[in-house]
């Protein structure tokens, strides 16, 4: 399979993101994705995921059959769960050896880590069967659901699109209710409610399964189609900008409020959704060319590292986002050079560690896996 540079820039930058986002005294964390943007770094993750079990699925069928193709994202379920498990401890002891120098951190919760150490197992226990997500690892939580739904569903899928798109609706538009009966130590199931970002993650599944037969029937339509997206990407940067200008802004807010009534980020609200599509859209058509040329630059080059390195990188993104946090809070109040200092450190250690990783810990990478 041909590897789309741009795709693996933009899972990068997905990271990057959401790196920054996670460091709450951060100064590059105002320029991120979330600023200009009524979707985030977590909606680009999971619709660029999406998209590639979609390629990836295909690829592994046509060479090795449908069984081939289940097993291999059963097996990536069970790595997606064990990150989960294992960053859930070292983050939670990288936290305790930080609070035991005396460097407090705020970029997750610090109860983490006193359970760490006074009760491992229990601690252990509460990962393993998602009980609890840790706040930065939350979001592997929903991604071990929805990967494991991929064997059983993505067939489904192939076979009846519209009949499958009619049942992800359905059960987003009952994600709350659904999620609610999820036993988990919130009162309201996963954080990320699986029944709302399935709705995301299988239509990226979806784009990567049938961008060979819908493409051409959008093309013709394309120009109108980029019009459409241009709005509704404008719109919700509107709600996003707006909301910064306070109390100037809140006609204009009010009045787009009648539009799209609320925004949950939690379920996955509409606005949300339509936002990323129409984004996509646009990185997929009017911008395709532009993408590839920012794939292709030093900086690109590096935020494709940064994608390939999976879910070494997103762990090590987490990581770093506790650690950048600590310095920049301690000692405190520094000054905007310094927190600069720390955030471009941070950057570029994630793309030190993917590069590394690429190397040295993912063979199958040089094999164009």
């Amino acid at each position: 399979m041909k590897r789309l540079i741009a795709l693996d820039m933009l899972r990068g930058y997905a990271l990057v993101c959401i790196m920054l986002d996670h460091m709450p005294v951060s100064t590059l964390r105002g320029f991120t994705l979330a600023n200009f943007s009524i979707f985030d770094a977590a909606e680009l993750f999971v619709l660029l995921s999406g998209f590639l079990v979609g390629l990836v699925w295909l690829g592994v069928e046509r060479k090795d059959g449908r069984p081939a193709a289940r097993w291999r994202f059963a097996r990536r379920a069970f790595e997606v769960w064990r990150a989960l498990v294992v960053g859930g401890i070292v983050m939670a002891l990288l936290s305790a050896g930080l609070l035991e120098a005396g460097m407090k951190h705020t970029a997750i919760w610090n109860q983490y880590a006193e359970w760490v150490i006074e009760n491992p197992w229990g601690y252990l226990g509460v990962l393993a069967t998602m009980w609890l997500q840790p706040n930065l690892l939350d979001v592997l939580a929903v991604y071990v659901v929805l990967i494991a739904s991929a064997p059983l569903l993505v067939p489904i899928l192939l076979r009846f699109p519209f009949s499958f798109a009619a049942g992800s609706v359905a059960l987003w538009w009952f994600a709350p209710i659904l999620n609610s009966l999820v036993p988990n130590h919130r009162d309201g199931g996963l954080l990320f409610n699986p029944f709302g970002w399935q709705m995301l993650f299988y239509s990226g599944v979806a784009m990567g399964l049938f961008r060979q037969r819908f493409m051409p029937v959008l093309m013709p339509h394309a120009r109108l189609i980029t019009i459409v997206a241009w709005a509704m990407f404008a719109f919700g940067a509107t709600i996003v900008i707006a909301s910064k200008f306070g109390e100037p802004a809140l006609p204009l807010r009010n009045a787009l409020k009648l539009v799209y009534g609320s925004i949950d980020k939690w379920p996955l609200d509409g606005t949300r959704f339509l936002a990323i599509l129409a984004a996509s859209w646009l990185v997929a058509v009017p911008l395709a060319g532009i993408m590839e040329r920012l794939a292709s630059t030093r900086a690109g080059v590096g935020l494709q590292q940064i994608g390939r390195g999976g879910l070494w990188s997103f762990i090590a993104c987490v990581m770093l986002s506790v650690i950048g946090d600590a310095f920049q809070m301690n000692p405190p109040d520094q000054g905007f050079l310094r927190k600069l200092v720390v955030d471009l450190w941070a950057i570029l250690a994630l793309w030190w560690l993917a590069a590394i990783w690429l190397q040295w810990g993912a063979p199958w990478q040089k094999r164009g896996k």
